[in-house]
């Protein structure tokens, strides 16, 4: 089948590198003509484990291109909308500039019969708005939301845990819906979940789903502000209440909070619109949801503050992450990199290092210090932060090894990652989040 992919970013390369490599012929299409020129080229713009394989592989075949010309999106069967859906500069709702431009470029070369699936994470009442506008092309618009982890994107486009399709009543949407089980025919014959669904139900199932990790992350770094104030250990707690099958381990790990280019704007922009709806009261809980996790960089930093003294003034800090999570270089909204921000303000030196994310970081701050190798970074710190949880830092940096290379012997867990009485039979000052 040929497909169009109008976006390139995150969302938009990584499909478009996908479906190219279950044997769809792709093009892809962007403004950034630096970045089509990369993409072009079988160069990854950015960090996604397996990605670069199968963007090699694809442009290798024929199969898969990138232009800046959305005319190339003509004579394709199926057009992806993966652009972006930032939140707005002055206040909390999704800016969908992109999404109405990809619409409105797209139109002229749309035919009867074609399918335009929206993949960007737009307010509900979205889908029917654009649908309203494609209408006179004789095209039929789906929602298809995406559920990509950052870090296992590749695989989450490949072989989903779900498949979901919202389109409109008819023999059109039926047919839509046909022809995306087409596209998505190794995870259909695989028996994954396909729902079919509704404009309103679709868009919803994706904030949604964000709306309750966000809350379940919230909640165990609430606990952990319990937990710090009655000596307790969260990470007992968790490890206890997740036994329980209605409750679940995943995603109850205490620690700075969840940051990136999804969940903070996400849960901001779904109460924005339950605002618009009249329905603010109804998912009100993520004001505080937001609040909590804000909270929980701060509590790192004071802990790093107590730790030494009272005072950072001058002190030698590592910071052992930038990217909101491993495996990416991800540094949108990134808790590890603001508590280097702010413990930079307070007068630190700080070191950050990263196996992925430092020239994102740079390019963002490009005062502060970055060291590639981890053990140079670590070379006469006064104390060492563990803000993303790589593995070369959480697995392979032994707390004895670590004390070859520091001046100070004072540890901050900023992830719960790290193994506290080894840390302190080796002879440091360790202090987790929500343990005593």
């Amino acid at each position: 089948m040929r497909i169009s992919v109008i976006g390139c970013g995150y969302l938009g390369a990584v499909h478009a590198a996908a479906m190219a490599s279950i044997g769809h012929e792709v093009v892809g299409v962007d403004v950034d003509v630096k970045k089509i020129d990369m993409l072009s080229r079988g160069e990854a713009p950015f960090f996604e484990p397996g990605l670069q394989e199968i963007l090699t592989e694809g442009i290798a075949s024929g199969r898969l291109s990138f232009t800046s010309d959305l005319a190339a999106a003509s004579g394709a069967q199926v057009h992806f909308i993966g652009v972006g859906t930032p939140q707005q500069k002055e206040g909390s709702a999704a800016d969908l500039t992109y999404v109405d431009a990809a619409i409105d470029g797209l139109r002229p070369f749309l035919r009867a019969g074609d399918v335009v699936a929206g993949k960007s994470t737009v307010p509900v009442g979205t889908a029917a708005r654009l649908a309203e506008r494609i209408a006179p092309t004789g095209a039929t618009l789906v929602w298809n939301p995406e559920f990509l982890r950052e870090g296992w994107a590749v695989q989450d486009t490949v072989d989903p845990d779900r498949l979901v399709a919202g389109i409109p009543a008819g023999a059109a949407g039926e047919r839509a819906a046909s022809i995306l089980r087409a596209v998505y025919h190794p995870a259909v014959a695989k028996d994954t979940p396909f729902i079919v669904t509704d404009y309103a139900t679709a868009e919803l199932v994706k904030v949604a789903a964000n709306a309750f990790l966000a809350t379940k992350i919230s909640f165990i770094n609430a606990m952990a502000e319990i937990a710090e104030v009655t000596g307790a250990d969260v990470t007992q707690l968790a490890d206890a209440i997740g036994h329980d099958v209605r409750i679940g381990r995943r995603f109850l790990g205490a620690g700075i909070g969840f940051g990136g280019g999804c969940l903070p704007k996400d849960i901001r922009a779904f109460a924005a619109r339950a605002e618009e709806l009249g329905r603010g009261e109804s998912v009100s809980f993520l004001r505080e949801v937001d609040a909590i996790n804000l909270r929980r960089r701060e509590r790192a930093v004071q802990l790093t503050v107590d730790a030494l003294g009272g005072s950072v003034f001058t002190k030698r800090i590592t910071v052992l992450g930038a990217a909101f999570k491993p495996h990416s270089d991800d540094v949108r909204d990134s808790p590890a990199l603001d508590v280097a921000v702010r413990l930079h303000g307070l007068g630190a030196s700080v070191t950050i290092t990263d196996p992925a994310a430092i020239p994102n970081a740079r390019r963002l701050h490009p005062h502060l210090n970055y060291v590639t190798d981890r053990d140079d970074a670590l070379r006469d710190a006064d104390a060492v932060l563990l803000v993303t949880e790589w593995d070369e830092y959480r697995r392979e940096l032994s707390p004895e090894h670590a004390a070859t290379l520091t001046t100070g012997r004072v540890a901050i867990d900023g992830r719960n990652g790290w193994d506290a009485a080894a840390w302190r039979a080796a002879g440091w000052a360790y202090y987790g989040m929500g343990r005593p």
